[in-house]
């Protein structure tokens, strides 16, 4: 096509991609770049600000390293991950919890009172986690904070165990760092995998995590600081559920405590996902070598028959050179 005036842009290229041939590629291809071109002409943008966009798309892409994803960052951070992940997973509908706490079901273990218990992949999970056996620690170098106990079961829609599921697990440290951050961890520190038994069961110790600030040195930093939002994450722990003849589920349980759960970074946070982090007092731990306070966790996830695949890992390794500095912006 001869293009006559703007409007013949758009036609144009909807036409070229007629000719694809695989019906779901086509389908999304017309559908960006109708939705594309009818943002550029909603928000008018000039040159200098198609040249500035098209910078910082490079921008992301460059910044992007085998021990950090500025992609999936700024995707998270612009609540794209979130939305594909409730439009994906088991209805979009949550709701509300009684304020007090969650309520219980098998084993006293919390069930999600509505929607769906996936959650973000996240830009720091790594393969190859350390099999670890059940109730055993994946703290693996010295690491301060509160020791946590967590309780974790694996159901199918009708309620019923689901033996055999590898389950594996990740989290910050109480400094707001993951291992492959931070030299001072040891490689895998904080992360293990674990395999459900009979009842669909798992359990195992660690540290307490913390709410951090998600990396601002690049593209992603520059976004939130124009909008006067702050970086933070609240404290959570990462679950990646999978198991044969089921829809792998990644999922993250917030700390009901955490004061950033209204305004995550991220826009991770779902109602059923807000765990109860419970303290308890000194001298009730169930491990001998814990004599301080300490917490305990117990949160029951929902698997959806489907395909069982791994995601390509955001990370493959641990970065080098000295731990980073943490920024934390304000919120304006």
């Amino acid at each position: 096509m001869i293009i006559r005036t703007e409007q013949d842009v758009t036609q144009a290229v909807l036409d070229e991609l007629d000719r694809a041939t695989d019906p779901r590629f086509k389908e999304i291809m017309q559908t960006a770049v109708r939705h594309l071109h009818a943002f550029i002409r909603e928000a008018r943008l000039t040159e200098a600000e198609f040249q500035q966009a098209c910078a910082v798309i490079a921008r992301v892409g460059q910044a992007t390293t085998a021990s950090h994803n500025e992609v999936v960052l700024a995707a998270g951070s612009l609540g794209v991950s979130s939305l594909v992940c409730l439009l994906n997973n088991g209805g979009q509908a949550v709701t509300e919890m009684p304020e007090d706490r969650p309520p219980t079901g098998v084993h006293g273990a919390p069930q999600a009172p509505g929607g769906t218990t996936a959650n973000l992949l996240g830009p720091f999970w790594r393969m190859g986690s350390p099999p670890t056996d059940s109730g055993a620690s994946i703290v693996r170098s010295p690491t301060p904070g509160d020791p946590i106990f967590v309780e974790a079961w694996v159901k199918d829609p009708a309620g019923r165990p689901v033996a055999g599921a590898e389950v594996d697990v990740w989290h910050s440290s109480n400094e707001g760092f993951y291992e492959n951050q931070d030299p001072a961890q040891a490689d895998m520190n904080l992360r293990g995998k674990f395999v459900t038994d009979a009842d669909g069961r798992i359990a195992f110790r660690s540290v307490k995590p913390a709410g951090y600030p998600i990396p601002v040195s690049g593209p992603v930093g520059e976004l939130l600081r124009a909008q006067g939002r702050h970086n933070m994450r609240p404290a959570h722990i990462h679950f990646l559920i999978f198991k044969e003849g089921y829809k792998t589920q990644f999922s993250q349980i917030y700390s009901s405590d955490d004061p950033n759960l209204d305004t995550d970074v991220q826009f991770g946070v779902t109602q059923a996902l807000v765990g109860h982090y419970e303290p308890h007092p000194a001298g009730t731990a169930p491990a001998a070598d814990v004599t301080g306070p300490w917490y305990s966790l117990t949160q029951t996830f929902v698997i959806e028959p489907g395909v069982a695949k791994l995601p390509r890992p955001p990370i493959s390794a641990k970065a080098d050179g000295p731990r980073p500095t943490l920024t934390v912006l304000a919120r304006t």
